[in-house]
């Protein structure tokens, strides 16, 4: 259901990476994983990494609508 397909356009374009996030904004890789793998985390995630992208929710996911 969720798509973080636009999260690691984001990171790219900000010059951030995944081990930044672990290394310097203490982020699991558990939450890394879930990230990869498309499943859900917190919305206190999203908000972590929204002010960290400097990006709204929208940078970072999409919800792929299921019929």
């Amino acid at each position: 259901m969720f798509d973080y397909t636009p999260l690691w356009k984001t990171m790219a374009e900000k010059g951030i990476n995944q081990y930044q996030l672990i290394k310097d904004y203490h982020f699991s890789t558990g939450t890394l994983d879930a990230l990869r793998k498309n499943k859900s985390v917190t919305v206190n995630t999203i908000v972590t990494l929204c002010l960290i992208l400097d990006c709204t929710p929208n940078d970072i996911l999409k919800v792929n609508r299921t019929v």
